[in-house]
């Protein structure tokens, strides 16, 4: 399940230096964040979906692997972004 290609944008130009930064670290996380909260969605709408279940499992690795390289680089843009995305951490 793709994001939609509005939302997709909204989120870079939040999170990213410009229009282009999709390889930013920050913006990666914003749309694995909105993909999750998307995918979360679906698994409790349908429970016996086993793989959204998967897939919902490999997008939250990813992420948590991609903020704990952002905690090692850069604790300060670290803690802010886990504030502006609402994360529990």
């Amino acid at each position: 399940m793709a994001l939609a290609k509005e939302k997709t944008s909204a989120l870079i130009s939040t999170f990213g230096a410009n229009d282009k930064d999709t390889g930013n670290v920050k913006v990666q996380i914003a749309i694995l964040t909105e993909r999750i909260k998307q995918l979360t969605e679906h698994c409790k709408n349908l429970k016996k979906d086993k793989s959204a279940a998967r897939s919902l499992l490999k997008l939250v690795g990813q992420r948590r692997k991609l903020l704990k390289y952002m905690q090692r680089t850069n604790l300060e843009g670290y803690r802010a972004l886990i504030k502006e995305l609402g994360l529990r951490k």
